[in-house]
């Protein structure tokens, strides 16, 4: 029995279709071969430097890559693991920004420039916080997981403990009053939640880790009240009292004339832009730096003719031999 003259040719187009797929298969993958360095260590780093002025962070990271390849002890060596840090940031690989420095700081402890791993490594992981989709469709970012700003909190710590008057001791100390306030307002709105299902105790806990761990945040007015009212709700009226007072004296405009805590005021602490836009307007200013970084000194101090002459007009006094 013959087949229909259609179904013959289907066949034999299968049948070619699939001689040709395993042909493709069956051919292995060309090894790439490393055919070493291309260019001096001076001419990667010129490359490198000139490619970060411009904005270039991947063509400036396969140079500084190349140099850590070929020439890991080399004059530049220490100065390309810096700046590979800056341009891994810059193109958002945070992950790979925190083990460059994880790895920089455990192989030169003593170098000079070791400041500005402790601090991009604190950076990243406060990027790692607001990374995503969800940064731009939340009321607030302490009202999501926290667990990357309490890391980069204590990266900061560590940081300025040891170079209290490094370049970058300002901004992380910035970064670290912004941290707070997050945090703070981590704590509080699971106050104000505990305080809506009438968790009166729970509500009370989390208020006084505010007092107590973040003295200092703007939440402190809010943290007292929710006390107040919480010991108030649960019949506690000499606690309660003690806390009223310690509002009246310094935040007043939270006591009603009656006595009582005027929790809705003490409350808005966030714009009705803020709450209106999902927090995309209305923002504190110190919001904003943390979209920025300081870069390595060996940037910093390099001039606009420095860069374009690969480094040989205007050099840095502290690069002169």
């Amino acid at each position: 029995m013959s087949l229909p003259r259609y179904k013959i040719t289907v066949l034999a187009l299968a049948i070619g279709l699939a001689t040709t797929f395993v042909g493709c298969s069956s051919n292995p993958k060309k090894e790439v071969v490393d055919k070493g360095p291309q260019s001096s260590e001076e001419v990667y780093i010129q490359k490198a430097e000139k490619a970060l002025a411009d904005g270039h962070y991947i063509d400036a990271a396969k140079n500084l890559e190349a140099i850590e390849t070929y020439f890991p002890t080399g004059e530049y060596a220490q100065q390309a693991q810096l700046e590979l840090m800056y341009a891994k940031f810059q193109q958002k690989e945070y992950e790979s920004v925190i083990t460059l420095a994880d790895r920089f700081i455990r192989l030169n402890p003593q170098a000079a420039n070791v400041d500005y791993a402790y601090y991009i490594r604190g950076v990243a992981n406060m990027e790692q916080n607001y990374d995503g989709l969800m940064r731009y469709t939340s009321l607030k970012q302490s009202h999501r997981d926290v667990s990357y700003l309490k890391v980069a909190y204590q990266n900061f710590v560590d940081f300025v403990r040891r170079y209290p008057s490094s370049t970058y001791a300002v901004d992380a100390a910035q970064r670290m009053q912004y941290i707070n306030t997050e945090l703070a307002e981590a704590e509080i709105n699971v106050a104000r939640f505990n305080v809506k299902r009438k968790a009166w105790v729970a509500a009370i806990e989390r208020a006084q880790w505010v007092i107590e761990h973040h003295p200092n945040a703007i939440q402190t007015p809010e943290a007292l009240a929710i006390i107040a009212y919480s010991y108030d709700k649960l019949g506690d009226k000499a606690t309660a009292q003690q806390y009223i007072d310690v509002l009246k004296l310094n935040y007043p405009n939270l006591v009603k004339a009656d006595g009582s805590v005027n929790l809705r005021a003490a409350q808005k602490e966030a714009s009705w832009v803020n709450r209106a836009t999902l927090g995309l307007f209305g923002r504190d200013d110190t919001a904003k730096q943390k979209n920025s970084i300081a870069a390595p000194e060996s940037i910093q101090k390099r001039s606009l003719s420095n860069r374009l002459s690969f480094g040989l007009l205007d050099k840095p006094e502290k690069e002169e031999k």
